[in-house]
């Protein structure tokens, strides 16, 4: 199979950004672009080549990495990329996108001669700038040996779930984390937001859980960025997390699974949005449960 060592990374946000800088760091040639060019320019400060365009991102590249928003994007992106795109390049395609669009990724990527590897990631931004994501990946055995330095670079460990990437078995297994992720943290805003209308201190309700089967790291990690007041820079931003609880709750549709929780969640984000929530880290759940306004 051709080079994996020169890698493209279209999508230069929260975990874009990051995993561009991890695979520079570990001597990989590493070009980037994103919609917004000025988010992509400071990487040019770790040796990364910033592109004026998708195109010009990939050409020649043996990796393509996208991280972008949504499926959509991720089709408009590559579709520019398409005059750049070198036949028996690996599409590495990151971004949680859901099922309905695979199809349309496996498409694309047999029309331009792709090996495509389905492989979104578990993590936020801490895990992302450390290279400790785990990427959850199918794809051809063929191909892993020569993309394992791709792999190692932004995460700790990767989980192959399957040899065909468009079968979307990682993207399934995402889709079932994610709704656990969500869940804890529409959990946590909430038991904090009860604990505000009640009068109780927040830090009696953790410490009464404290060491017990309630407890959790993750609690303690949202509860800390609404106690100190630390939603910005978000970890994982509330809008984002709206998308992905939609495409949750898509995917149990489709499978005939109904998600009363899921589906609520995705609504307490966009309430959340709609009060100016939206940039903040998705803990900004917890707004949704007062109708007045309050401080972040």
């Amino acid at each position: 199979m051709n080079d994996t060592t020169s890698v493209a990374v279209l999508g230069t946000g929260i975990m874009g950004a990051a995993m561009a800088r991890n695979l520079a760091r570990a001597g990989l040639d590493v070009r980037a672009w994103n919609r917004s060019r000025a988010k992509a320019e400071p990487l040019a400060a770790d040796g990364i080549r910033v592109a004026e365009t998708p195109a010009e991102a990939v050409r020649d590249a043996g990796t393509v990495l996208t991280v972008l928003y949504d499926g959509a994007a991720v089709l408009d992106t590559m579709r520019r990329a398409a005059p750049g795109l070198r036949p028996g390049a690996v599409w590495l395609q990151s971004t949680t996108a859901g099922l309905d669009v695979l199809d349309d990724f496996a498409a694309l990527a047999a029309e331009h001669g792709l090996v495509f590897v389905d492989a979104p990631v578990l993590g936020t931004r801490a895990p992302a700038e450390k290279g400790e994501l785990t990427v959850l990946a199918a794809g051809p055995v063929a191909v892993r040996p020569a993309l394992a330095p791709v792999l190692d670079a932004v995460g700790s460990r990767t989980v192959w779930t399957g040899e065909e990437g468009a079968g979307g078995s990682a993207s399934r297994l995402k889709l079932v984390l994610n709704s656990w992720v969500l869940a804890v943290t529409h959990g946590t805003a909430e038991a904090l937001a009860l604990a505000e209308g009640l009068g109780v201190d927040a830090r009696d309700f953790l410490a009464a859980v404290e060491g017990g089967p309630l407890d959790m790291g993750y609690l303690r990690a949202k509860s800390a960025l609404l106690l100190d007041g630390g939603l910005t820079p978000p970890s994982f931003a509330t809008t984002t997390a709206e998308k992905d609880a939609r495409l949750i709750v898509a995917a149990g549709e489709r499978a005939g699974v109904r998600l009363d929780v899921a589906a609520a969640g995705a609504e307490r984000f966009r309430r959340a949005v709609e009060q100016g929530h939206g940039d903040e880290d998705m803990a900004a759940s917890y707004f949704a449960s007062f109708e007045e306004p309050r401080e972040g």
